[in-house]
C-alpha cells in the first residue's frame, strides 16, 4: 500500500514537471483557486484549480489514481504562470488537495493542515511537520491551530499529505514502565526526593505507581517530565490541569 502511494505521488509529480518543462513561461490573467477542488476524470486540470483558466482550462496538472492527490502549490503556479494564469498565492498554502467525485458535497474550499512529510509513530511533532492545504471538505475533528498538536505525539504512522485529525495524536510518553524515575514532594519551602521504579508508561499529568527502592512500598505519584513524578500539592495541580473539569476536595 506504501509502495502503491509512492509511486502514484511520484506519478503526479513527474506529469506535473512535464508539463512545467514544455510551456511557454507567459505571465498574465489573475486567478484564484476554485471553491470545489475536486475532479472527475482523473486528471487534475488547471480549469479545475483556478477561476477564468480561460484556454488553460484543459492543461493537465496531474494524474489522480486514488480518492485524491495533493500538489506542491508553488509548483502549480509556476505552471499556471507558463499558461499565462497569475496566481499570487496570497495566504502562503503549501499543498493543494484535490479530491474526486466521491468526496463531493464538502462545504467548500477551506485550509486544513496537513503532514508536510511522513511521521513514525511516537514522533514528536513539530511546526515543520504541519503545512496548510486547500481542500473541498476537513475532517470533523480537524484541530483549527498548529498549536493544537505541536508537541503532541503521533499515535502511529502519518503519510505526508494527509489531513490533521486530533485522533492521530496524544500526550508524549515521559516516563516509561520499568524506568527509575525521581520522585519529588515540595510544599510549603520543604522538598524531598526518592527513587522509585514506574510501574506503568505514563505522560505528563497521568497519575502513575511507582515502587520506592527502599520501602519496596508502592506509591500513587503523577508524572511531571521526563523520568519525573511528584506527589503532594504539585501531584494535584497537574492532575487539575490535565482534567480541568475534574475539583479536588480539601
Amino acid at each position: 500500500m506504501i509502495l502503491g502511494h509512492f509511486i502514484r505521488s511520484l506519478g503526479a509529480a513527474l506529469v506535473l514537471l512535464i508539463a512545467m518543462l514544455t510551456v511557454p513561461a507567459d505571465a498574465g490573467t489573475p486567478v484564484s483557486l476554485n471553491a470545489n477542488l475536486t475532479d472527475a476524470a482523473g486528471e487534475v486540470t488547471l480549469g479545475e484549480l483556478f477561476d477564468n483558466a480561460g484556454p488553460a482550462r484543459g492543461v493537465v496538472v496531474a494524474a489522480r489514481s486514488g480518492p485524491s492527490v495533493v500538489l506542491d502549490a508553488a509548483a502549480v503556479q509556476a505552471l499556471a504562470r507558463r499558461y499565462g494564469l497569475d496566481w499570487d498565492n496570497p495566504k502562503g498554502i503549501g499543498r493543494i488537495i484535490v479530491r474526486g467525485p466521491a468526496d463531493r458535497g464538502g462545504a467548500g474550499n477551506r485550509e486544513i493542515l496537513t503532514y508536510a512529510h511522513n511521521l513514525n509513530a511516537g514522533e514528536i511533532v513539530q511546526p515543520t511537520d504541519l503545512v496548510w492545504a486547500k481542500a473541498a471538505a476537513s475532517p470533523a475533528d480537524a484541530p483549527a491551530s498548529v498549536d493544537a498538536v505541536v508537541g503532541l505525539a503521533a499515535r502511529r504512522p502519518l503519510r505526508e499529505g494527509d489531513p490533521v485529525q486530533a485522533r492521530d495524536v496524544t500526550a508524549p510518553i515521559v516516563i516509561k514502565a520499568g524506568d527509575t524515575v525521581t520522585v519529588t514532594y515540595a510544599d510549603q519551602g520543604v522538598t524531598l526526593t526518592l527513587q522509585a521504579k514506574a510501574m506503568a508508561s505514563a505522560a505528563v499529568g497521568d497519575a502513575v505507581n511507582v515502587l520506592n527502592a527502599a520501602s519496596k512500598k508502592l506509591i500513587e505519584a503523577v508524572a511531571s517530565g521526563p523520568d519525573q513524578a511528584v506527589v503532594g500539592p504539585e501531584a494535584l495541580r497537574l492532575r487539575a490541569e490535565r482534567n480541568p473539569a475534574q475539583v479536588a476536595l480539601r
